[in-house]
């Protein structure tokens, strides 16, 4: 293929930022101890109007709530659409969106453990937010508050998502736990988790090697990975030719956003650029329609991975390069073709040599699409032990 290898690299989920400096989070550390506490404005607009970004945008800290949505109450929770500050990859405050969504039951003492979750794909237009079409944030059978965030971009109007970029994922996932603190009726504790999939996956390993750093006023106590984009210069076999280019060019476009000195254009094809509207403002399944019967060869006149610039940024963001103490719980699929084993098998190899205490479950019925379900009671169970401070499992070898 055309650019095959931009494409199995990037189509495994890669990211970027600005100077491809994507581990520069110890200089972006908040330091306060105490959630923000800044009223936010209680929303009471229509749906589309909630995510249009106030102009000009009063600055904030990162997790300082701007407006908060009340979307009901079911099963015993208080669902929340909300606006808050974070930061994205080049540094500057942007307004994020995202789901609250905390217990009606009194909380125990300490408050209740946050669950946050990291999402997959779903586009790089703002319509493509999860926090659009979902009314609740996800819990894994844990009894907590549960945050979901819509990264960087996706959500409010006229942006475009940076698809991958480390930071830009990673610390909106952890202000989205600093914007559930600093709602006094959530009660939202200080220890957290955190839950990715796929692009979450991506997520969730940048989230893991900058959450010390990045929140030291709240202690991280285990880490989920999910089928992660990971080993962004590696390809695995016949098996993994099949993961689907459509993901690369969303990449391309995506990392353009963080770091604007590369030109999607410069490695484009006619075709390609003559749509290359469809990749930023449309979901996932429009970049498929109208790209799919494109021939490999015909979407990029260069492989933006033989460009040193461009290969830089992509490696810089390639996650799973960094350890710390904290436990981690890898998952894949059998059957996933995605996200193939192997690649995720080299990954915990990769996290074990540098001393993350990790542990690794394959899910022989599980492809790429039902991998959570499938794995749902090995991932409650796993995050209950960290919130009952149960000794973590580590499988790597000589553990």
């Amino acid at each position: 293929m055309a650019a095959a290898g931009f494409a199995v690299v990037l189509a495994a989920c890669g990211g970027s930022s600005e100077n491809t400096t994507a581990h520069r989070s110890e200089s972006t550390a908040v330091s306060s101890s105490a959630p923000v506490t800044a009223a936010p404005e209680q929303f009471s607009g229509s749906d589309d109007e909630f995510y249009e970004v106030p102009d000009p945008l009063t600055p904030g800290e990162p997790g300082q709530l701007i407006r908060v949505q009340n979307l009901g109450e079911s099963n015993g929770y208080v669902d929340l659409r909300v606006m808050y500050h974070s930061r994205d990859a080049r540094d500057r405050d942007r307004a994020v969106t995202g789901i609250i969504s905390y217990p009606t039951a009194p909380a125990p003492s300490g408050g209740w453990p946050v669950v946050a979750t990291a999402h997959g794909t779903t586009g790089l237009g703002s319509r493509c937010a999860p926090s659009r079409f979902d009314t609740s944030a996800p819990g894994y059978g844990v009894d907590g508050v549960r945050v979901v965030t819509d990264y960087v971009g996706l959500g409010p109007v006229g942006e475009v998502h940076p698809y991958l970029s480390g930071l830009s994922e990673a610390q909106p996932v952890i202000d989205s736990i600093r914007a559930a603190r600093a709602l006094p009726d959530t009660h939202a504790g200080r220890q957290w988790v955190v839950v990715g999939h796929s692009q979450g996956g991506h997520a969730a390993l940048f989230t893991h090697q900058i959450a010390e750093s990045y929140a030291p006023e709240l202690e991280h106590l285990g880490s989920v990975v999910s089928a992660p984009a990971a080993a962004l210069d590696q390809r695995f076999g016949a098996s993994d030719e099949v993961v689907p280019r459509m993901v690369a060019l969303m990449a391309l476009y995506g990392i353009a956003q963080d770091n604007p000195q590369l030109d999607p254009d410069d490695f484009a094809g006619e075709q390609l650029r003559a749509r290359s509207e469809v990749v930023t403002t449309g979901c996932t399944q429009d970049v498929i329609d109208n790209f799919v019967t494109i021939p490999p060869d015909q979407l990029y006149e260069t492989d933006p991975m033989d460009d040193p610039e461009a290969r830089a940024v992509v490696m810089a963001n390639d996650p799973g390069q960094a350890a710390t103490d904290v436990p981690m719980l890898m998952l894949y699929g059998d059957l996933d073709w995605w996200v193939v084993p192997d690649r995720v098998r080299y990954v915990f190899g990769q996290l074990c040599e540098l001393g993350q205490p990790a542990e690794l479950v394959g899910i022989p019925s599980a492809d790429h699409g039902n991998l959570i379900s499938e794995a749902a009671p090995t991932i409650t169970g796993w995050l209950s032990d960290r919130f009952d401070h149960q000794p973590a499992t580590n499988s790597c070898p000589g553990a």
